[in-house]
């Protein structure tokens, strides 16, 4: 059942970024990606890293998939349309207008956290919460990378 939540949501960003639309869609979907993953990302986190006594493989095996499935839906190539530096969405835009600029550098991050995303997917169904830990910290480093990049600081 998580599982096809999981990729009911994934096809439901695609889906909206096929027909993403106008500046303030974009930046509204995006953000609720990001949201959603922020979410997922919580959740392993606390299981894997702050409270392992808490680990839940199904959960973490759910997050993960989740992850997963936002990362390679596109979401993000197709969400930052020329504008979406400037619109509101749900709340103003934090995408730095240098953006633009760096498309390169952005397409690297994006490539880089699939790959990350796809892997703590097979590592989450192992079970191991020493392997999870590790490469949800490599996930974490690409986002990392990619806000400094592009992501205005509150």
């Amino acid at each position: 059942m998580k599982i096809k939540l999981a990729i009911a949501l994934a096809l439901g960003a695609a889906t909206a970024a096929a027909w993403a639309g106008d500046v303030e869609d974009q930046i509204r979907f995006r953000q609720s990606a990001y949201s959603f993953l922020s979410w997922n990302t919580a959740k392993i986190k606390a299981q894997a890293s702050d409270h392992p006594e808490t680990y839940n493989k199904d959960e973490v095996i759910a997050a993960a998939n989740a992850i997963a499935g936002v990362a390679n839906s596109g979401v993000f190539e197709k969400l930052y349309g020329a504008g979406t530096d400037k619109g509101t969405g749900w709340k103003p835009s934090r995408l730095k207008p240098e953006f633009f600029e760096k498309q390169d550098e952005a397409k690297e991050f994006n490539a880089n956290f699939i790959k990350e995303a796809n892997e703590l997917q097979k590592v989450a169904a192992s079970g191991d919460v020493a392997a999870i830990k590790t490469q949800f910290g490599k996930l974490g480093a690409t986002c990392k990378g990619c806000h400094d990049l592009i992501r205005i600081r509150e």
